[in-house]
């Protein structure tokens, strides 16, 4: 990261990245300006947060029908009492999307808080209460995203997470596709917590492009985006960026600029739904 630090001014000089964070930043514009939110924002937004969450939960191997997911957000379904592994993963994706929306005015002044409340959202209950909310120290291991190579050190993460919070909170010229990318690599990389990362990585890249003004009504489902390449493809552009190698972050931002604009457009679809009164 501190490689990154040092030239983010100049990440948008990479090949394919201004042009796919300006398609990006376009699409986002059109949804803002959608006639269903006029006055129906909250409405949107909680239903990009179940999209999100759903195809957040996929990216997890926890792939289910985006009714259960609205469902189990409304009270309608209940959690079960002895939950299996995939109900584990989809209720820590649910809850920690769903804090998003309460984190948006710390994550760029209190990144490492935001971060926190997002893990203790999605890991309440499902790890020891002393490896919930905090980055592991140390003996602690993640066996998390294991095709990105074994996680770091926690001397190591300590040192990117503070990096990343610098960025947070004084990158303000840095494009905000490009600091939201950056936020969900690192995260997703260092690998902070013993369990739950990935969730934590999007969820955190949520609430930058809300945050930064990106997409202030939230409606956007980045995460959809992530999702419709596949998870090998996902994958592989985490990888890149993890090689550190021009190539590599370039293929990353690309992307997530893609992600994004995809997610404007399940912004749209959400917008036409609201409008339409077809929500699920």
């Amino acid at each position: 990261m501190a490689d990154i630090l040092e030239s983010v001014g100049l990440l948008h000089l990479l090949p394919g990245v201004a042009e796919g964070a300006e398609t990006a930043r376009e699409a986002c514009t059109r949804l803002r300006f959608h006639e269903a939110l006029r006055r129906r924002i909250p409405e949107a937004a909680a239903e990009s947060r179940i999209r999100g969450a759903q195809a957040s939960s996929a990216l997890e191997g926890a792939d289910l029908p985006v009714d259960r997911v609205r469902d189990h957000v409304r009270g309608a379904l209940a959690w079960p009492s002895d939950p299996d592994p995939v109900d584990q993963v989809l209720r820590g994706v649910v809850q920690a999307t769903a804090e998003t929306e309460h984190v948006v005015g710390l994550v760029l002044t209190a990144p490492l808080q935001a971060m926190a409340r997002l893990h203790v959202a999605a890991m309440a209950g499902l790890l020891p209460p002393e490896q919930v909310g905090r980055p592991r120290h140390d003996d602690e291991v993640s066996r998390e995203l294991t095709d990105l190579g074994p996680a770091p050190v926690p001397p190591v993460v300590a040192a990117r997470l503070a990096d990343l919070a610098v960025l947070l909170t004084s990158a303000r010229h840095v494009p905000a596709v490009i600091l939201a990318a950056l936020v969900h690599a690192e995260i997703a990389s260092v690998r902070p917590f013993v369990r739950g990362n990935g969730a934590v990585a999007r969820a955190m890249e949520r609430s930058v492009i809300q945050a930064s003004g990106l997409d202030p009504t939230g409606v956007a489902v980045p995460e959809v985006g992530h999702r419709a390449a596949g998870g090998p493809a996902y994958l592989g552009a985490l990888t890149a960026y993890g090689t550190g190698s021009r190539a590599g972050v370039a293929l990353w931002l690309q992307h997530c600029a893609g992600a994004v604009t995809a997610g404007a457009g399940e912004g749209e679809r959400i917008c036409a739904a609201v409008r339409a009164g077809r929500l699920g």
